[in-house]
């Protein structure tokens, strides 16, 4: 079985390089990063994500997820580890909805200034995209601690 951690980490370069090359290709160079980075969204994301976890009693679980494969896990603690990374993907998509509805009421609050439009909206759309790229890092995770429940039932019988 493979690595879980090296197959987030591939994810993970894989997202970059592909923005890398948006970036360059698009014409404005490598100063148009810091137009995807935004200290506010993520930490309104954050701060829905990580306390969630922690009230629901899942952070040991959702930790475990990336040892899936490289430690044997009972039955029971693959199950604990699936609920736990499908409430990781439920919490971050619910923190990029609060940012992103932070966001706005922000930008709305400030319409008498047009030209502060284009970039408001840039700043609510960052939060949907921190979550699509956090999804896609928590999904193999998922699909990893799965396999191994599938594996493990399949063999207990």
């Amino acid at each position: 079985m493979r690595n879980i951690r090296f197959v987030v980490l591939g994810e993970f370069l894989l997202l970059a390089a592909i923005l890398l090359c948006n970036v360059l290709l698009g014409g404005s160079g490598l100063s148009a990063i810091a137009w995807f980075l935004d200290l506010p969204s993520l930490l309104l994301t954050a701060l829905v994500f990580f306390p969630g976890l922690l009230i629901m009693g899942a952070w040991k679980d959702f930790i475990k997820a990336f040892s899936v494969g490289l430690k044997p896990f009972s039955l029971p603690e693959l199950k604990n580890i699936i609920r736990a990374v499908a409430a990781a993907q439920k919490l971050i998509i619910c923190g990029a909805l609060f940012a992103i509805i932070v966001s706005a009421v922000l930008l709305l609050g400030r319409m008498d200034d047009l030209s502060m439009i284009g970039s408001g909206v840039a700043v609510c759309l960052l939060s949907g995209f921190y979550a699509v790229i956090i999804e896609i890092l928590l999904l193999p995770l998922r699909l990893n601690a799965e396999r191994r429940l599938n594996e493990e039932t399949d063999t207990g019988k």
